[in-house]
């Protein structure tokens, strides 16, 4: 895949464990939480390094992008989880997809969502 330039990341704390919060995000992310490769539409599967990184990437006719999570401890019982967002998006139809997307705000609302219910099912 083409190297994608920085769109931006969202993290946020989890009281849970890493395992659990590992769980959590499969659980949010993956129609079958017992396997990785099962993300949603428009993403296949990159890398997943249990219990650590989960790696989306796609494409479409307007844009290139991934979706990668991390995973850090940030004590015995308490997870930090971070999304970064990552895409291209060429030619005038990507320019417009870009503003539509990431210039209105709609990426920042629904990751921060999907955050927000990863430490919800933690």
């Amino acid at each position: 895949m083409e190297r994608l330039s920085y769109i931006d990341q969202h993290a946020r704390s989890i009281d849970a464990n890493r395992d659990r919060v590992w769980k959590a995000l499969l659980e949010v992310m993956c129609k079958d939480p017992a396997d990785p490769s099962t993300v949603p539409g428009g993403f296949v599967l990159d890398e997943a390094a249990v219990p650590s990184r989960l790696a989306l990437k796609g494409r479409h006719w307007f844009s290139v992008y991934a979706l990668v999570f991390e995973l850090d401890d940030e004590g015995a019982n308490r997870t930090r989880i971070r999304a970064e967002s990552w895409g291209n998006f060429p030619g005038l139809h990507g320019k417009i997809y870009r503003a539509l997307v990431i210039g209105t705000g709609g990426h920042k609302i629904v990751v921060r969502g999907l955050l927000r219910r990863i430490a919800a099912a933690a």
